[in-house]
């Protein structure tokens, strides 16, 4: 199968000289109590992208129960360090080594990154808290097109040279429609944007023939009749696609989710990461999180400590067989 990137403005020279740029200082870890956490102790929570996304939605939600319900006794200070799909705010967690006062969420590029830039950090390099989601895409088509489901979109694909619009270069957004296409039997070139409204802009202007996205992000287009969902990545489908097949259900499974996790710096100190474990067992019991969960039209999937160090290992694992066999990396 031949596949063209058409990027328009990420890439991963972009992300090798964002590292450049932006790498931490070595970083000095404070003294490590047994009474962890310590009241006067600030909790440095690292946002890898941009206000607004899923990734900062994510973290802001878990911070706002952790203060509704006092399950952190001192102050939490998040801060947005984006760029380079997510290598520099890591790059500033991976630099924390031994901190237990240092935090981020992942989300599918914390998977993808490493793979594409020469970062210097990997996955398995974080102290592992739990995944606590998945996030799977749907495929969508503007309104006004004539492909009105997923069969009709596969046989025109297969027909006709059409492109497919996502958020990033070499990340889940790449990997979903490609693994689809490659067992669904058609060929397509993938357009990358830097966000979600640029991407959406091309497909309602017919720039695009359809685009990957997640739904929480698109829920609003779909619900007014502008975008019209063909099928979900997921196993399960949100309520809020209640009709949309799953590529499962019409004999393309792929395989492939999104985490949606909690890590700790580099060799935090187990206390720390077995304190995290229990508070986040309590955090994803409240209506709050249940609410996060719906609203954002995510999968609960809840694993903890080893469990998943290992999902995030063969996941990274998975990526980098098909990404290798695209020739989208060495």
């Amino acid at each position: 199968m031949e596949l063209t990137l058409k990027s328009k403005g990420a890439s991963a020279t972009g992300l090798v000289a964002a590292l450049a740029v932006a790498t931490p200082l070595a970083f000095s870890a404070p003294a490590f109590a047994q009474d962890y956490p310590a009241a006067d102790q600030t909790l440095d929570w690292t946002i890898a992208f941009g206000p607004g996304g899923g990734n900062d939605i994510m973290a802001r939600s878990i911070i706002e129960i952790l203060k509704k319900y006092e399950l952190y006794p001192g102050d939490i200070q998040p801060e947005n360090r984006a760029g380079g799909s997510g290598a520099v705010g890591w790059g500033y967690l991976f630099a924390q080594d031994g901190n237990p006062y240092g935090i981020s969420t992942t989300s599918g590029s914390f998977v993808t990154t490493p793979l594409q830039a020469d970062t210097p950090w990997k996955p398995a390099d974080f102290t592992p808290v739990a995944l606590l989601a998945t996030d799977d895409l749907v495929l969508v088509v503007n309104k006004d097109s004539e492909i009105q489901n997923i069969e009709q979109f596969i046989a025109f694909a297969k027909e006709n040279p059409i492109n497919i619009g996502g958020t990033g270069t070499v990340n889940v957004d790449f990997i979903v429609p490609t693994l689809f296409a490659q067992k669904a039997g058609f060929e397509f070139d993938y357009v990358s944007f830097n966000d979600m409204s640029e991407q959406t802009t091309a497909l309602l202007s017919n720039a695009l023939d359809a685009m990957v996205g997640n739904p929480g992000e698109i829920l609003g287009l779909i619900e007014s009749g502008d975008l019209r969902p063909l099928v979900f990545s997921g196993k399960n489908v949100p309520k809020a696609l209640e009709g949309v097949p799953t590529m499962g259900d019409i004999g393309f499974d792929i395989g492939v989710s999104m985490p949606r996790g909690l890590i700790l710096a580099p060799n935090a100190p187990k206390e720390a990461q077995d304190w995290w474990i229990e508070t986040m067992k309590k955090v994803v019991e409240t209506p709050e999180w249940d609410a996060y969960i719906t609203s954002n039209t995510l999968t609960p999937t809840v694993i903890y400590g080893d469990e998943f160090a290992a999902f995030l290992t063969t996941t990274m694992g998975g990526f980098e067989e098909v990404l290798r066999s695209v020739g989208a990396i060495d």
